[in-house]
């Protein structure tokens, strides 16, 4: 049994022995469980994958005179400003606004969002800020336009509601008509499937019952040192698991926040889906502290160990028809079959990258430049997922 202060003193010292998630399988395999678990200290998860519940609080600073921003936009997409009164919070799947100033519509354009302006603003580049104010007594501005950089403005960071899905689906097309979603293009006929989480190499697959990943959690957000700050939304930890703990479909996730100006632009990307939107790429690692022998036994599952349920996008309601379930293992074979037919698998998010991500965070350990912390917190595991269930009423656009 280790403490969490012993291996920081190890990482003090440049002694600690850290292996990225995939060396300690190929470890395990080698030597077993109990050898590993005497040699390792910290085991390093890695992951790159569009994480769209993500999002930016920026505070712009008080203008002379000052103003209570109620409308803003950012290279003509929409922040929120209902609250403070220079303060913002741009969500990465957030659209450009053609009916702005700044807005020029075109096809380009219209492949714009948060997650671009985000990005753009990691990477050191200017964007256009314009804002409305509410003109009150002590903020009397009615408006303000200004360019702004990640050094002129005072907070600059990261907060992102869900984030890590400790597992996902993956997603097929049974109609007959092309369709365009979050996870991309899905062909007609089962043309294709495609999964978005990394499988083994994923973070909270390594972690399956959060024993080591809490509120407070030390992690690597976006190149920068980033912290777990709560449960993600939709969190649901009592998906149907699998007897070695791992979830069979959407489970746990969580809410991570992080300094945006300590960031780096190849681990922070704007992309864009094809007629669904944008969103935001993002490099998440999470650092395993070797307490005991039952944690690296969980890091040592295969993506032979792990499962998906293969869902059909074709049927437009919350709960579709599942094909079953499939291997991550099947998934990076880059073919599945489904009802007896070959199916083309690919993943959205970048298996190289997600690798490394995990050694980057590896060798700032190794240099004594990043040390764990002790959660404050545990995350819950006991949320139900709630739905609404209830018909409701349709509203009609005339």
């Amino acid at each position: 049994m280790r403490l969490i202060a012993e291996i920081n003193d190890k990482i003090q010292r440049q002694q600690a022995i850290v292996w990225t998630v995939e060396e300690l399988k190929a470890k395990v395999k080698e030597i077993g469980v109990t050898r590993a678990a005497q040699q390792v200290d910290v085991i390093t998860t890695g992951t790159f994958e569009p994480m769209e519940s993500s999002g930016a609080i920026l505070n712009i600073g008080h203008t002379d005179p000052p103003i209570k921003i109620r409308q803003c936009w950012l290279d003509g997409v929409p922040a929120y400003s209902g609250f403070g009164a220079v303060d913002l919070y741009l969500g990465a799947t957030q659209v450009a606004d053609y009916t702005t100033a700044e807005g020029v519509d075109s096809e380009e354009s219209r492949e714009r969002g948060g997650g671009h302006v985000i990005a753009d603003l990691v990477a050191g580049k200017s964007v256009r800020l314009r804002a409305i104010g509410q003109m009150t007594d002590c903020y009397p501005r009615s408006s303000f336009e200004t360019p702004i950089t990640k050094e002129s403005i005072n907070q600059f960071y990261l907060f992102n509601p869900r984030n890590l899905y400790q597992n996902f689906i993956v997603g097929v097309n049974g109609g007959d008509r092309p369709l365009f979603t979050y996870l991309g293009p899905l062909q007609p006929h089962l043309g294709n499937a495609v999964y978005s989480n990394p499988g083994a190499l994923s973070p909270l697959m390594n972690d399956p019952d959060l024993q080591l990943v809490g509120i407070g959690t030390r992690i690597f957000l976006g190149g920068g040192v980033g912290y777990v700050a709560w449960e993600g939304t939709q969190h649901f930890p009592l998906q149907k698991r699998l007897p070695n703990r791992t979830p069979i479909g959407p489970a746990a996730t969580l809410a991570l926040i992080g300094d945006a100006k300590q960031m780096q632009p190849r681990w922070v990307r704007g992309c864009y889906f094809k007629s669904y939107g944008p969103s935001l790429m993002l490099g998440v690692g999470i650092p395993l502290p070797v307490l005991n022998e039952e944690m690296v036994a969980h890091c040592a599952v295969q993506d032979q160990d792990l499962v998906a349920p293969v869902m059909d996008f074709s049927i437009p309601r919350r709960v579709r028809p599942t094909f079953g379930l499939v291997s991550y293992a099947q998934l990076k074979t880059g073919r599945i079959t489904i009802d007896g037919k070959t199916v083309r698998a690919a993943p959205l998010a970048s298996l190289y990258l997600s690798r490394q991500v995990a050694q980057e965070l590896k060798a700032w350990i190794l240099a004594g430049e990043f040390t764990l912390t002790e959660p404050v917190a545990p995350i819950p595991t006991d949320r139900a997922f709630i739905a609404q269930d209830r018909l409701g009423t349709q509203i009609t656009l005339e």
